[in-house]
């Protein structure tokens, strides 16, 4: 147990340079360390969809069969932009020839079951909807393959005996599952004297996008740091798991967290802020092995430890944040007294239907109200099933933020009123709140414009008050 196992974020992955210098070059071998890393910043966006935005890429264009060409102008596109970067890394080593011609290969294999499978599935007797998921795992895997075989190549050039280790399936008879399928790859390593680049994407008999989707990089890291028995876990991002979002409190005011446990983290994850997906996170949990949070662009920081028994020594808050755009549903029915179980049985159901995901809820004797994570297309399919559902109730959506703050250990006594003060102070109502017994995160529902205000509030009056320095716990 004396490696570790590290996974590059994307936008890390942009900046080949810093990574050399900050990460594959640093220490006093480079060795004993296994990578995992995912695909060049904004990559994934143009293989599938931009995922906040929702503007399509080749796949949510393929998808939509009213424009047939628009997926192959994309996917021109993308040829011409993994060339530009692929210029940028080669063009002063000799190798861009073979850089262009190992991911062509790629973009034209694909592009071939593309249009295979579009001219397929004019007939009738074959539905292009049971061919989705695969196409997605397809063109996902693209862009890790990309960048993972530039990386080793470049780490070659550096003296480094780096080792392209693809696990994305391109050329495989079948589909082997995950654990197995990276047991083959990992056998014949030697860490000493190899610097393993592995795919952030594998392809294996589970299909892991149907259950992680773009979270499915995470997934892969944690089973080979589970697999290989390794020391520690490393994520490098571009910024620190920090107090709060710098780009909301200010960089000046955010402070890296230090240290925290997987507790936290599955809260984080729950408000779409992960530092690692709760799955993902398990994994490493059950094994007992650490996980690292380091900023890639500082890397003399320790950043961020996440163990499973870590309890702050003393009480406090470690970080604030929430989510914009959450669905709030309130269904309110005089007949639910006593009988709350039955609705929210049915609603939970619906929810699922549309995989529309809750983030948390509120209930009174009467009333059930759910925080959707969804878009308004969803909300709106929802809202027709409850209405059909329940032609006597009132039921009433509105779109408003989830504000949170969260810590290890929050027993302290008056932080409620003391938050609730924070806000009341830069004239904030609040619509809703939730504190559990546990106590390790209290919950407001809010306007959705106050959203930046209340973390600034809240982040000052409970996190910058304490002056923590270079981070909350070390």
């Amino acid at each position: 147990m004396q490696h570790t196992v590290e996974k590059i974020g994307g936008t890390s992955m942009s900046d080949y340079p810093s990574l050399r210098d900050n990460i594959f070059q640093r220490g006093d071998t480079p060795y004993q360390r296994i990578f995992v890393v995912s695909a060049y910043g904004g990559i994934t966006n143009r293989l599938l969809e931009h995922k906040k935005t929702d503007v399509p890429g080749i796949y949510a264009l393929f998808t939509d069969a009213e424009d047939e060409g628009a997926w192959r102008e994309e996917l021109d596109q993308l040829r011409l932009h993994m060339r530009e970067l692929n210029r940028s890394l080669f063009k002063e080593h000799g190798l861009l020839d073979t850089a262009n011609r190992f991911i062509e290969q790629r973009l034209k294999e694909a592009e071939r079951v593309l249009s295979n499978l579009q001219a397929l599935c004019r007939h009738g007797h074959f539905e292009l909807e049971s061919h989705l998921l695969t196409v997605r795992e397809m063109l996902a895997s693209i862009g890790e393959a990309h960048s993972a075989w530039n990386t080793t190549q470049l780490l070659k050039l550096e003296g480094i005996n780096a080792r392209f280790v693809d696990l994305s399936g391109w050329d495989a008879e079948e589909a082997l599952p995950l654990d197995r399928m990276i047991e083959q790859a990992m056998a014949d390593l030697d860490l000493e004297q190899e610097l393993p680049i592995v795919t952030g994407y594998a392809h294996c008999s589970e299909g892991l996008m149907a259950t992680f989707d773009r979270g499915y990089s995470e997934m892969t890291f944690s089973r080979i740091a589970v697999l290989t028995q390794a020391r520690e876990a490393v994520i490098h991002k571009e910024y620190h798991l920090s107090s709060a979002d710098p780009g909301v409190v200010g960089e000046e005011h955010a402070v890296p967290i230090g240290r925290t446990n997987y507790d936290v983290a599955d809260q984080l994850a729950n408000l779409g802020m992960e530092a690692i997906h709760p799955r993902a996170a398990k994994g490493l949990r059950q094994a007992e092995i650490p996980l690292r949070i380091k900023n890639a662009f500082e890397p003399e920081h320790s950043g961020t430890l996440i163990t499973r028994d870590y309890v702050s020594n003393k009480p406090c808050v470690e970080i604030v944040v929430g989510r914009k755009a959450v669905q709030g549903i309130e269904l309110f029915d005089q007949d639910m007294v006593g009988k709350s179980d039955q609705y929210e049985k049915t609603l939970l159901d619906v929810f699922r239907r549309f995989n529309a995901q809750v983030i948390t809820k509120d209930l009174n004797a009467n009333t059930i109200t759910h925080y959707l994570g969804c878009n308004l297309k969803t909300v709106k399919r929802v809202m027709r099933v409850l209405h059909e559902t329940y032609p006597d109730a009132e039921i009433r959506h509105q779109k408003v933020a989830l504000i949170s703050a969260i810590g290890s250990d929050m027993q302290v006594p008056g932080l409620l009123a003391k938050a609730v003060g924070a806000l009341a102070d830069s004239s904030i109502s609040i619509m809703a709140l939730h504190q559990s017994m546990r106590q390790v995160d209290i919950q407001f529902i809010l306007e959705e414009e106050a959203y930046a205000s209340a973390i600034k509030a809240l982040h000052e009056r409970l996190i910058e008050a304490h002056d923590y320095g270079d981070a909350i716990a070390v």
